[in-house]
């Protein structure tokens, strides 16, 4: 049965669903229709609890192997199959699932400045209505609590964004030859070289694919008012139960609600320095680690000023 011949396995909010819907349009490749099956996130059913909107995420995984592999049955003869789940990287025991069932694959990996990488996972749950702290720091500190009443990854701002425990440890499991390490500046700055850069790592023919499409992007933050205060209630609230509901009633319930939150627009959120000083001292240690397992550096990161560094 088919199975992928590589992964783009991290990092969530670095650009992954960009890369993977530049990458469909790739003669050459496969992708599965499902963005991010998590198939290897698990060796069995998913878990059944959770934060708000957990467990109907959990609702969506890939588990059962049969499933998984008929993802790429309609895979063209000769296509080069490959599906995007950003959690692969940050979930260590996922490294040997992915290496016990398929040893050759390669893997693309995408990082960002961990604190602007952070930053707009908070934002993504908090535009959603998922999130319940108004402030972006104390959200933060709430991690190891979350952690320990079982939140998904996707709630870990700081633990996803410290990569070179990450990258040291699929170092430990893969050949490097099959890693390739991108930067999320790459593909702002440079999207078609970053683009030949995967199409080479890949083994398909570069200079077809000239542009990123702009996917899952944070435009703005939601008020925190008396009016969106009441809506993000009613979606943790469907978070936490929607999921004994059909997808159907789910989707036409939570979508008028979502509409009303995002009735205003306004401007891209960034981090500030404030919050980068308060964040930096979390992830200094781990970026030195990076460096010495890459050889590269990634000391502009430190740096407190957002606009002095690239991401």
């Amino acid at each position: 049965m088919p199975l992928p011949d590589f992964l783009i396995a991290g990092v969530p909010k670095a650009g992954t669903t960009a890369l993977h819907a530049a990458l469909v349009r790739h003669p050459q490749l496969y992708l599965s229709k499902v963005k991010e099956p998590k198939f290897f996130l698990s060796d069995g059913p998913p878990p059944t609890s959770g934060g708000p909107g957990d467990v109907q995420t959990y609702q969506e995984h890939v588990w059962r192997r049969a499933d998984y592999e008929a993802l790429f049955t309609p895979a063209p003869p000769g296509a080069v199959r490959g599906e995007a789940t950003p959690f692969y990287l940050y979930d260590l025991a996922a490294h040997d699932r992915i290496h016990a069932l398929i040893p050759a694959a390669r893997l693309v990996v995408l990082l960002r400045d961990p604190v602007d990488r952070a930053h707009s996972n908070w934002t993504h749950l908090w535009n959603a209505g998922l999130e319940p702290e108004a402030d972006f720091l104390t959200a933060c500190r709430a991690e190891q609590q979350r952690r320990a009443a079982g939140w998904a990854d996707f709630w870990h701002y700081v633990s996803l964004g410290l990569y070179g425990r990450q990258v040291q440890h699929l170092y430990q499991v893969f050949p490097r030859e099959q890693v390739l390490l991108m930067r999320y500046r790459e593909l702002k700055d440079a999207p078609v070289a970053a683009l030949d850069r995967v199409c080479d790592f890949l083994g398909v023919r570069a200079g077809v694919l000239s542009e990123i499409p702009r996917e899952n992007v944070n435009r703005h933050v939601v008020e925190d008012n008396g009016v969106n205060r009441l809506l993000r209630g009613l979606l943790r609230a469907g978070g936490q139960f929607g999921h004994r509901f059909p997808v159907p009633l789910r989707l036409a319930a939570r979508g008028p609600i979502l509409t009303a939150l995002h009735r205003k627009t306004g401007a891209r959120p960034v981090t500030t320095p404030q919050e980068r000083a308060a964040l930096l001292p979390l992830f200094a240690d781990d970026i030195a680690l990076l460096q010495d397992v890459t050889g590269e550096r990634y000391d502009d990161w430190l740096s407190v000023d957002r606009h002095a560094n690239a991401a």
